[in-house]
């Protein structure tokens, strides 16, 4: 028998992975797919946040991460508006999963740990280093880059290619 066949429905590990995912990119899935190793349940979740001012919707978004996660059966899509620590309670889940890309990204994360974890003690936060050759990688970067028409195509999936030049109509060239 294996461990999680030996697990009671206690016990089960749900994790959820909250970000932006404006747009979902190669770092983003690669942190999904190690996630989904190693928890019973990943909840892929997309922070509905009202201050910024996303280029894809939180619905664009969820569809864009549920299409390029469709292969991962353990892995959910959802979003949310409220406190994580909230919403971890609501789904039941108990680990929250951080990717770090920099010793930058690690202080802030560290205080948002630390915060969730005095909100509610029973909540866990593991950090999952990315994978060097996409530790350069942001949404902010992708986003830059295909509005000036650049290529995308080894940066995100490409459903999230598709997306972006759907967003950004290519600039006309004005040297006349």
């Amino acid at each position: 028998m294996s461990p999680q066949q030996a697990r009671t429905e206690h016990e089960f590990r749900i994790a959820v992975y909250p970000g932006s995912f404006d747009p979902v990119t190669f770092g983003h899935l690669d942190i999904i797919r190690r996630a989904a190793k190693q928890f019973d349940r990943v909840i892929v979740a997309v922070l509905n946040n009202t201050v910024k001012s996303p280029l894809f919707s939180v619905e664009e978004r969820k569809e864009l991460l549920a299409e390029v996660t469709r292969d991962l059966p353990n892995v959910e899509i959802d979003s949310f508006r409220d406190l994580l620590v909230r919403y971890m309670r609501s789904r039941q889940a108990q680990v929250i999963v951080r990717g770090i890309r920099s010793v930058t990204d690690f202080e802030y994360e560290l205080q948002m740990a630390s915060t969730n974890r005095q909100l509610d003690e029973g909540i866990e936060t593991v950090f999952m280093m990315t994978n060097p050759k996409y530790s350069y990688l942001s949404s902010s970067i992708v986003k830059e880059i295909a509005k000036f028409n650049g290529p995308v195509q080894d940066l995100v999936p490409p459903a999230v290619e598709v997306a972006l030049q759907g967003k950004y109509v290519p600039p006309n060239d004005s040297t006349t």
